[in-house]
């Protein structure tokens, strides 16, 4: 089933990976809500304009991809975007639900070494290059969700991380568990949804 989804990610490294995301979700990027090739340039606008324009874009969506890149944290707009989707936002007299949230790790120099690395069999990864809103909400099922002891990679998180290429594959897959966390209303899970 397709979802309105929105992609937060910082434009200067991460508009290539957007473009790929968008391509494959094939006949469902139709549902796609975000900025695209079209949009038109906000570089000058005031910040409220910015917010406001961003609110509209998000405001019905029921997903959010968040590339992770190298520099994100440089954006002003990355914590913020996270944020105003993981709450419910009241318009008028309708409430917008809170976003599944989906994090795909931006493939560097044929690498994901720039976030991720292995040691002694454990994933590691490298943190504080993340806005802080992604990183609380990373390994925060409560009680935790774990497979042979581990955090179940996928399910033990509200905010999954995907590395780029298994996105791509099956992007529907990341989606829809995204939404289903959301349509439990991020039950199982200690949200933190401030503003950075």
């Amino acid at each position: 089933m397709a979802h309105k989804t929105f992609i937060s990610y910082k434009y200067s490294e991460s508009k290539e990976l957007r473009d790929k995301i968008i391509k494959a979700l094939g006949n469902d990027a139709t549902y796609y809500r975000g900025e695209n090739v079209d949009s038109k340039d906000m570089t000058n606008y005031k910040r409220e304009t910015i917010r406001k324009n961003l609110a509209d874009l998000m405001y019905d969506t029921s997903v959010t991809i968040v590339i992770l890149s190298p520099n994100m944290r440089d954006s002003e707009w990355i914590g913020w975007e996270i944020s105003y989707c993981l709450k419910k936002i009241k318009r008028h007299n309708r409430t917008s639900l809170r976003n599944g949230v989906v994090a795909v790790i931006k493939k560097e120099k044929g690498s994901y070494s720039w976030f991720k690395c292995l040691e002694n069999g454990v994933v590691n990864y490298n943190m504080y290059k993340i806005q802080d809103i992604i990183k609380e909400n990373h390994f925060n099922s409560n009680p935790p969700i774990k497979v042979n002891g581990a955090y179940d990679w996928l399910n033990g998180s509200y905010i999954a991380f995907v590395e780029e290429d298994t996105f791509l594959d099956n992007p529907n897959k990341y989606i829809n568990n995204a939404y289903e966390k959301s349509e439990n209303n991020g039950k199982g899970y200690d949200l933190s949804i401030t503003e950075e």
